[in-house]
């Protein structure tokens, strides 16, 4: 298997967690990794078929247990990605993206749609940005959709796997650092699922969220340009916490 996707949980959400689980095996020929507490139980999941490999989480961190996890990956994985332990992988997803990755190895990372999702799986919108989300990335809200996305280990690697000081802007961090090569590239096709609920560290640190976030855009801009990012990033703080919140109301509603 030339592809690897890592998924971090705590282990108190199984029925999400099989879920999750059985759509990364559905979406291609993929090793699978979870990693958790060493107190976690992974032996129903293992004799279901549903895990390839089980890492210790070190419990420093979401960025943390996902570097810990795609260092012990077997080497003769060349692409990795981690996926939420509530949500999902479209049918032949990693698939369609390792053919991407295969084709063009001047490619390091490639995404597609994403669908938001409730507690339910009914779909309550949809991230369909695809190459805007990349132009835009520097000076504008991340759009970028990580789950169903696919990173050259390689390039990983080079630029020295996800930065531990962010809890939960790292993903955004990622993006900015392969971007800075021009390495990416967006797929018209929706990839994945992601679920929103109270659970989900986007949504429960919604705010705490967006000022990381805004922090990231900063300490990535040249240094004579920071002066000027307050002009853009109010606006943008607010309208990212803003569509977080009309989501909420339609979880609710439905």
């Amino acid at each position: 298997m030339k592809t690897a996707v890592v998924v971090p949980t705590l282990g108190v959400r199984i029925d999400l967690l099989d879920q999750s689980l059985r759509s990364i095996r559905e979406s291609g020929n993929v090793h699978i990794c979870v990693v958790a507490p060493g107190s976690f139980d992974y032996s129903g999941l293992k004799e279901a078929g549903l895990l390839d490999q089980f890492v210790i989480d070190p419990m420093e961190g979401l960025p943390n247990a996902i570097n810990k996890a795609f260092s012990e990956l077997p080497q003769s994985v060349l692409y990795i990605s981690w996926l939420g332990d509530d949500d999902l992988l479209k049918v032949d997803s990693i698939e369609l993206v390792e053919k991407v990755l295969d084709s063009n190895e001047h490619i390091d990372f490639v995404y597609g749609y994403c669908e938001y999702i409730d507690i339910n799986n009914r779909v309550i919108g949809i991230n369909k940005s695809g190459k805007i989300a990349r132009l835009i990335l520097r000076f504008g809200p991340c759009l970028i959709p990580q789950p169903g996305s696919l990173i050259r280990r390689s390039a990983f690697d080079q630029i020295g796997g996800l930065n531990t000081g962010y809890k939960l802007a790292f993903d955004f961090d990622l993006f900015l650092n392969l971007n800075k090569n021009g390495k990416l590239k967006s797929v018209p096709f929706t990839l994945s699922s992601f679920r929103w609920h109270s659970d989900s560290l986007s949504v429960s640190s919604r705010l705490a969220s967006v000022n990381e976030a805004s922090r990231t855009r900063i300490e990535h801009l040249p240094i004579h340009v920071k002066s000027l990012a307050p002009i853009w990033e109010y606006p943008i703080k607010k309208m990212t916490y803003y569509a977080g919140i009309i989501l909420n109301k339609r979880v609710i509603l439905d």
